[in-house]
């Protein structure tokens, strides 16, 4: 098993899909309370690491050790209802959790405040930007409180400045919450102001092939992206990615 101080420990992990060799020989160990970024070329295995990390599909190979079943996962899109309003949806892991209705929603009220989208709880999906949507799907499944946090590319579609923003906001979240995560992103910029470490994965079948530690405090400011040492590691992990792919 897994650790005392790790959520989720891979171990020589492989993945096949027929003659498709998805991972292999993949090693990942993240500890409680850190925030964990994955880059790669595309088609590496970066999706596959998170289905397997939430118990969506089994490993065919290796190991998979996972500390906790409360688990967040958070896609590419927002995946929000649309005859739902903003705290219909927010609400709707609770109510399959069987939660207490008065505790759902104090909850909510709590994971929407979080969220900055108090004032859109009556709203439906269709009229929300895009960064909002997100915002909710990230309310949803902070409901649940849960110890280990899976995000697939979750801002890749929105634009500069909104991206910016909600990673800032997840970034505070982080803080407030200290939940373990892996964070599976193509941005090496997300990747190197999210996460305490960044791991860099080689084209399929994908491993493992660096490691970097992220060795700013938290919580960070945005403007540490234009600083030196942000440029450097950075540069850093991109040459990396740039050799792997």
């Amino acid at each position: 098993m897994a650790g005392a101080e790790s959520v989720i420990t891979f171990r020589e992990t492989q993945m096949r899909f027929g003659r498709v060799r998805a991972l292999e020989q993949f090693d990942l160990d993240v500890r409680r309370g850190e925030f964990v970024a994955l880059v790669g070329p595309s088609g590496c295995g970066k999706s596959t690491v998170l289905r397997l990390a939430s118990g969506l599909i089994d490993a065919t190979g290796g190991t998979m050790d996972r500390a906790t079943d409360n688990v967040g996962y958070v896609f590419q899109d927002a995946t929000l209802m649309p005859w739902r309003t903003v705290r219909e949806n927010v609400e709707l892991l609770g109510e399959l959790e069987g939660m207490d209705k008065a505790e759902r929603k104090r909850k909510t009220d709590e994971v929407l405040s979080l969220v900055r989208l108090t004032e859109f709880e009556d709203h439906y999906p269709r009229t929300l930007s895009g960064g909002m949507k997100m915002r909710a799907s990230l309310a949803r499944s902070l409901l649940l409180d849960p110890e280990l946090f899976l995000f697939d590319e979750p801002f890749g579609a929105l634009d500069q400045i909104s991206r910016a923003r909600l990673n800032e906001e997840l970034m505070a979240l982080f803080g407030v919450k200290r939940f373990s995560s892996v964070f599976v992103t193509h941005s090496v910029d997300e990747a190197t102001f999210l996460a305490t470490r960044v791991f860099v994965m080689c084209a399929r079948p994908g491993r493992i092939v660096e490691e970097f530690r992220v060795p700013f405090d938290y919580p960070r400011d945005p403007a540490i992206r234009y600083s030196t040492e942000f440029s450097k590691l950075a540069g850093a992990i991109a040459e990396a990615l740039r050799e792997a792919s």
